[in-house]
């Protein structure tokens, strides 16, 4: 790393670097595996670290929470850094681990109101129909004001909506009991993936992930991405929902020094697979727009080809590990590559992907205005951090010294949606009834409600007292059954009348 605005990424005839000023117009890692992906994403966080830069990456083998640690001066590094002039110098950087089941990191949260219809529609692979019916369960919560926080709220407003399907399908369309069974069906297959550890609060703050340390240096916020990988689904729309909430809370700020944070988002593949159209729309706007606001966005896959052409024209600084053309897929890739890059008359490109070894990278960034470099094979820069997993041991260290321990480790279940149509239907929260008053006014209400379970008690002080209820009189026995009568009759009208209230609130006055 040079003091001058730039992060070394290694070195060809020359040094191989990437200006700060221009990291936030994002950049792509790609290569095949065992090629040395990781190693470079590794030697670019730590550049950034360095230079006051948060970062955020996921962890998916494990390997990058080495950087937590210091590195070892192990024989290729330091032979490395000797071919680059570098001197090797041993360091460590701080680093926050997190972990959606919160197993190996403080646990990470959203809302079903913040992950919103769009991604949530995604996450459970709903057609269009389903997501429609979703679509209509947002709208309900909203005008109603029922808190979507976690999948029990998304639960309870689908059976409300099941539950009255005939009088709002005449205002917000068709709501069918079979959508709607199928969207609870898929919400168990969620939360039997341990997905609903993911939903509720406390909400990640955005801003924790973009704090720096004593001395000024970036912290490295490292996602425990392993098992999260067991449900890719899960891990591409958590991240995916990240970029979003960085997009709409972060305030327009330019062209800046440096980025206020970068993201590296791994194994980016599995965010382009099968997603519909709306979608990757989202997806180009928010990799499109989030630069202004002073994010950058680094994919790391395998395969150029994995990125959508909309979203890899955004990508303007480079590292190209080596790739294998053992098939026709494989040879495309490899033009298709070899295409993206700025052309070097001394390079035959195409050629020199297949034929890179490990450490080695094409790179291309981004200079003087925002235009590529020519691209040059480079000798990757060593990371100066351990490379490789650090013991569970020293991650736990981590987490106590991160400053968040207690913020996130309890979830906090309030009232919301759940709650409020249970009251409704007078019930507690967890579906026992809920209990009268039993302080009487002496009104009528109380006169009728003696008539009906009232006994009248015998005096439980005095000579001879038993205490407990008195036998009712023939009289007695007469104004309770009319009392019943009577009280059955106004509930059911009174009941009709508010049923008609609450249905006509909801389809426009319709009666």
């Amino acid at each position: 790393m040079a003091d001058d605005g730039t992060i070394l990424i290694g070195k060809s005839e020359k040094p191989e670097v990437l200006l700060l000023k221009l990291a936030n117009r994002h950049g792509l890692i790609t290569g095949a595996t065992g090629t040395g992906k990781t190693v470079t994403l590794q030697v670019l966080a730590e550049g950034f670290a360095k230079h006051g830069v948060p970062v955020f990456a996921a962890d998916i083998k494990g390997d990058l929470s080495g950087i937590a640690a210091p590195g070892n001066a192990k024989a290729p590094f330091v032979k490395r850094a000797e071919e680059l002039g570098l001197k090797y110098e041993p360091d460590q950087f701080k680093t926050v681990f997190w972990d959606v089941f919160g197993e190996q990191g403080h646990p990470v949260r959203a809302t079903i109101s913040e992950m919103g219809p769009l991604l949530l529609a995604r996450l459970l692979d709903l057609n269009d129909t389903q997501e429609g019916v979703l679509n209509i369960a947002f709208r309900i919560a909203d005008e109603q004001k029922l808190l979507l926080l976690d999948l029990k709220d998304l639960r309870a407003v689908l059976a409300f909506i099941a539950e009255n399907a005939s009088e709002l399908t005449t205002k917000y369309g068709n709501v069918s009991a079979t959508s709607v069974g199928a969207i609870q069906r898929q919400l168990l297959v969620l939360e039997n993936q341990k997905g609903d550890l993911f939903f509720g609060e406390p909400g990640l703050d955005i801003g924790d992930l973009m704090k720096t340390d004593r001395e000024g240096r970036g912290i490295v916020n490292i996602m425990a991405a392993d098992k999260l990988m067991a449900n890719p689904r899960l891990y591409a729309t958590f991240l995916l929902w990240l970029l979003s909430e960085l997009f709409e809370q972060l305030p327009e700020v330019g062209d800046l020094d440096k980025p206020k944070l970068v993201f590296f988002f791994d194994e980016a593949h599995l965010l382009f697979n099968g997603a519909p159209k709306a979608l990757l729309t989202a997806i180009e706007q928010v990799v499109r727009l989030i630069r202004s606001k002073g994010v950058g966005v680094y994919f790391v896959t395998q395969n150029p080809l994995d990125i959508p052409d909309t979203v890899l024209a955004q990508l303007g600084n480079r590292v190209q590990h080596a790739l294998r053309a053992f098939t026709p897929r494989d040879q495309k890739a490899v033009r298709a590559a070899a295409e993206t890059f700025r052309q070097n008359p001394k390079i035959n490109t195409e050629q020199a992907i297949t034929q890179l070894a490990v450490g080695e990278a094409l790179v291309s960034t981004l200079e003087g205005k925002g235009s590529p470099t020519m691209v040059e094979r480079c000798l990757i820069a060593p990371p100066m951090a351990q490379v490789g997993p650090i013991t569970p041991q020293e991650r736990a260290q981590c987490l106590r010294d991160s400053g968040f321990a207690g913020k996130y480790d309890t979830m906090v279940d309030r009232d919301s949606a759940y709650e409020a149509l249970m009251k409704r239907k007078g019930l507690n929260g967890d579906g026992s009834p809920v209990e009268a008053s039993t302080e009487g006014g002496g009104g009528i209400l109380d006169t009728i409600g003696g008539w009906l379970g009232g006994t009248r008690e015998r005096p439980k002080t005095g000579p001879g007292s038993r205490g407990g209820p008195l036998p009712q009189s023939m009289a007695e026995k007469v104004l309770t059954s009319a009392a019943r009568s009577a009280a059955t009759t106004i509930g059911r009208q009174v009941g009709n009348a508010i049923l008609r209230g609450v249905l006509g609130s909801l389809t426009g006055g319709r009666r």
